[in-house]
């Protein structure tokens, strides 16, 4: 795929319409079911509104789509990659690492926290130069997945 045929583009807080969350959150939800295997199905329930309330708030969110379709998301908060989501029909087709290497242009992002059980992820953050610093054994919100705090 070119990467002509895909889009990146900023969504300030103002224009993140209801419409524009729900889109995101499918695609959130398509993401997580397809490489958070640890998570139950309680677990994703209880999770979407914290991603909706992230979505909403998130200092720097991009969006990133192929014509009228919406296919994935970065939120990016004080140099660090708060939320990387792409839909999975999208995965490893180098949309991630395009997110990630723009982050770093423009953002000087440094940081990134991983689940721990979600090594995929951890080896493609590792692929783009981050490295694990700390271990904690819950996350942000108090949930019992171990996260990994990785710095370029």
């Amino acid at each position: 795929m070119g990467k002509g045929e895909f889009y990146i583009q900023a969504i300030g807080i103002e224009g993140r319409s209801q419409t524009l969350i729900s889109r995101l959150l499918s695609v959130w939800e398509a993401s997580v079911r397809a490489s958070h295997h640890f998570l139950t199905e309680a677990d994703i329930v209880r999770l979407t509104p914290q991603a909706e309330e992230a979505l909403r708030h998130i200092e720097t969110l991009w969006v990133t789509g192929h014509g009228p379709r919406l296919i994935g998301f970065m939120g990016v908060q004080e140099r660090k990659i708060e939320m990387l989501f792409l839909h999975p029909d999208y995965f490893r087709k180098g949309l991630g690492k395009e997110l990630v290497q723009r982050a770093f242009d423009e953002l000087s992002v440094e940081f990134v926290d991983v689940n721990e059980q979600n090594p995929d992820a951890k080896m493609f953050y590792e692929r783009m130069g981050f490295k694990v610093f700390k271990r904690n054994e819950r996350d942000s919100e108090g949930n019992p997945f171990p996260i990994l705090e990785m710095r370029r």
